[in-house]
């Protein structure tokens, strides 16, 4: 009989590594390990070898463990003992993997000199050069900081999203999403961009472009040298300028309409890629509070608005007010962006204003506010922007770009989840919440009579809604924040929710069905 003492109050007990899984952890270290090596200098002969072996040891382990954890169990919900595990808890190993996470990003943005980037022509050293074969491989270049961090990158993305799909192999949804964000990542972010940069020559130059990203997640994409680079690639540059143009403005719209943000974000986008593959471990530790949705809420929208103005500066700094050397002059553009932004805002404070209630007056109010104020200014000759266009930028990039995207966005998976550069600080998942919350034919429908109150649903929904409470009152969730992740479906034990899309018609029901007989139930069937 097992005199062993376990700590846990869980009847789905946590235990221990088992042989084979120690064995593969192990071996993925092992590769780890060659990786810290060439970060400290240490000459490998062969590094387009050593790099393949590294890279290699990692997935194999990877992956060796993802099969033992969860091929030898059946299909079904998988998040059992999470609570009672140092990495996913908080505990101390939470925060050493927060620490060196964070101080790997800072050292990357900041410091790439001491991963050994080459400075004013000088080749690469350490853990860089170790990738100098794969970049030029591929692209004909040496490799960067850049080239590193995307290659670790889509390796995480790949591999946990294998584990991904073992963990929730009884649903379906999830094994297909997650095959898509590694198919999006693998050949979009990481693939193309490389071949599109060997195929440059003297009088040909592709600007470097990852086609999955558009504004304003790539908030650089308007300024002045990258339309320069656009127009001198000729027709495919601008190709890609127009494509860029038309994905803010005609199929993130639509898509959005059909769908829900969840195509995008769930499906497409590489931050939520690493968020919901590599973060997965960590997707309870969002906070659920109504203080942490306040904050939300605020932060969010708040970069937004400083992305918008950001770039609304950065394109008026370098146009001219000469209307016959070229159409698009200062006037023009400022006066088109007003427009735009006032038929927004026009339009959902007339026809969306019950669903929105205080917010589409407050927003509506002080966007007024600023673009009267902005036009007043231009029209008067005073200085429209009180900092250079290149300062707004230089500025975003650091605390937006940087510090929030990856520092604190990924960084701090261990302690604040796996979705706070999405819940807080990405503009674009702000524009299509706001799109989804108003327009959208997504939903998540619940079945309140089934609901037991087990609290998965808000245990693990990542971007800290309290599905419960919706799920309890049989209501429709319909939220900005939700990315449609389907999570909350899969570790539902009852089949309670189900992700829809329907019709705009009864989409946002606030007046809840409880019972039954609350309701003609043969009038409500008829309805749908």
């Amino acid at each position: 009989m097992s005199t062993q003492s376990h700590q846990n109050l869980s009847l789905a007990d946590s235990k221990q590594l088992s042989t084979q899984q120690k064995v593969a952890s192990g071996i993925g270290i092992l590769g780890l390990f060659i990786l810290v090596l060439a970060l400290f200098n240490v000459n490998f002969p062969n590094r387009g070898l050593v790099l393949a072996s590294a890279l290699g040891l990692i997935a194999t382990g990877a992956i060796w463990f993802a099969n033992n954890a969860y091929l030898s169990k059946s299909k079904g919900i998988k998040n059992d003992g999470v609570w009672f595990k140092s990495i996913s808890s908080r505990g101390l190993t939470g925060w050493i993997t927060g620490i060196v996470l964070t101080s790997f990003y800072i050292v990357l943005y900041f410091k790439p000199v001491w991963l050994g980037m080459g400075i004013d022509g000088a080749k690469n050293t350490g853990l860089i050069a170790l990738f100098d074969p794969l970049s030029k491989l591929l692209s004909g270049n040496p490799a960067s900081q850049w080239f590193v961090y995307g290659t670790l990158y889509t390796l995480a993305i790949l591999i946990f999203g294998y584990k991904f799909i073992l963990k929730y192999r009884h649903n379906k949804y999830e094994q297909l999403r997650t095959a898509s964000v590694m198919f999006f990542q693998l050949a979009f972010a990481f693939l193309i961009p490389e071949f599109m940069a060997r195929l440059n020559s003297d009088s040909f130059s592709l600007p470097y472009y990852d086609l999955k990203n558009i504004w304003p997640l790539n908030y650089y994409n308007f300024e002045q040298y990258r339309v320069d680079d656009f127009i001198s690639a000729g027709d495919v540059g601008l190709g890609l300028l127009i494509f860029g143009l038309v994905s803010i403005f005609v199929i993130t719209p639509i898509l959005t309409y059909k769908y829900g943000k969840r195509w995008y974000c769930s499906w497409v986008c590489g931050c939520g890629g690493l968020a919901e593959t590599a973060g997965d471990a960590f997707r309870h530790l969002s906070d659920k509070s109504t203080f942490a949705w306040k904050v939300e809420r605020w932060v969010v929208h708040s970069v937004l608005v400083f992305v918008v103005l950001m770039t609304t500066a950065v394109v008026y700094s370098y146009l001219g007010d000469d209307s016959s050397q070229y159409w698009l002059t200062k006037n023009v553009f400022l006066y088109s962006v007003a427009g735009l932004l006032t038929v927004v805002f026009a339009g959902v404070l007339f026809f969306k204003r019950q669903e929105l209630a205080k917010d589409a007056k407050l927003g509506a109010i002080g966007y007024f506010v600023i673009i009267i104020t902005l036009i007043a200014m231009h029209q008067f000759g005073m200085r429209l922007f009180y900092f250079e266009a290149e300062t707004l930028r230089s500025s975003y990039g650091f605390l937006i770009g940087s510090i929030f995207s990856g520092v604190i966005g990924t960084g701090f998976y261990p302690i604040f989840g796996n979705r706070v550069w999405c819940r807080f600080g990405c503009p674009m998942a702000a524009i299509l919440g706001f799109q989804q919350r108003l327009f959208s034919k997504f939903r998540i429908t619940t079945n309140g009579g089934q609901c037991i109150s087990c609290g998965n649903c808000s245990t693990y929904c990542e971007m800290g809604i309290d599905v419960r409470a919706y799920a309890q009152k049989g209501e429709n969730i319909v939220r900005s924040s939700c990315v449609g992740c389907g999570v909350c479906s899969a570790v539902c034990p009852r089949g309670v929710l189900k992700l829809e899309n329907d019709s705009m018609k009864g989409r946002i029901n606030s007046q809840s069905v409880l019972l039954g007989n609350d309701v003609d139930l043969m009038d409500l069937l008829n309805q749908k």
